[in-house]
């Protein structure tokens, strides 16, 4: 039985659900649900056979681990959101992010050049638009179902990192891969993720009420711009426009100094 480790975000929920249900041909798995932030670091430890982590985290995993073609998000329109509760200047703020390795980060990282804020602290998702609604932060960098939902706390959004990033490159979006340990079969386990993409696809009434039971009180409506947003072709297959965009991206933060320099190789 394989481990694996994804989000209990809708889109994983509804791409993985075909695979962990047996839906699918595919090796029998064990599924742990946790936000990306623990299974960046858990993969560092080796702790699942197969795991969906940030696009950022690559550099410190890909010695052993292999990045599919397939599962992740990637995508145009759907990159983080920098948001306030009013204040515009960044320079000396607190700002509250997801996750040290967070593509979101890493994005947020490359557009702030030349601000210094006062503090970074990491905290759990859901706190961060209620931490700057209430004054616990200056900022926040979102993911997700926040595009959503923001404006329900007060907030406004100072950048769309995925906007910037579009414009700045032309490329989209890479956000979360999914990584297959070294020494199992990759292009197999690929083609098992691809089935269950489809399947979702083929039928998306039947992995509803798994995405709904593990939605965090997401209303339906957000669910379903959730999974539309961020379940697509690049979800299916990279392609040469999915792999320029994660080089691109890693390729820009190594010479920036924020990761280690890493070759990303089109295994399976």
């Amino acid at each position: 039985m394989l481990e694996l480790a994804y989000s209990p975000c809708p889109n994983d929920t509804f791409v993985f659900h075909a695979w962990a249900h047996g839906l699918v041909e595919g090796p029998e798995v064990n599924v742990t649900f946790a936000d990306v932030d623990v299974t960046n670091h858990a993969a560092e430890r080796g702790e699942f056979d197969v795991v969906k982590v940030s696009y950022a985290a690559l550099p410190w995993l890909l010695d052993r681990y292999t990045l599919l073609d397939c599962g992740g998000a990637l995508g145009r329109g759907c990159g983080p959101l920098v948001l306030s509760a009013g204040r515009t200047d960044l320079n000396g703020a607190t700002i509250a992010v997801p996750g040290e390795r967070t593509t979101a980060y890493l994005l947020f990282r490359l557009w702030l050049q030349g601000v210094e804020p006062g503090r970074i602290e990491v905290v759990p998702f859901h706190e961060i638009m209620p931490g700057v609604r209430d004054g616990r932060f200056d900022a926040g960098l979102v993911i997700h179902e926040a595009r959503f939902t923001y404006q329900n706390f007060g907030l406004t959004a100072l950048a769309d990192l995925g906007e910037w990033w579009e414009t700045e490159t032309g490329n989209p979006i890479p956000l979360g891969a999914i990584l297959v340990r070294k020494g199992l079969d990759a292009a197999a386990i690929a083609e098992t993720v691809r089935a269950s993409v489809r399947h979702a696809w083929q039928d998306p009434s039947a992995s509803r009420e798994y995405v709904l039971a593990h939605a965090q009180e997401m209303s339906d409506d957000v669910v379903d711009q959730h999974i539309g947003l961020y379940v697509n072709g690049f979800t299916e297959r990279l392609g040469d426009e999915g792999y320029a965009a994660v080089r691109e991206l890693l390729g820009r933060a190594a010479e920036a100094g924020l990761v280690p320099p890493v070759e990303v190789t089109r295994a399976a």
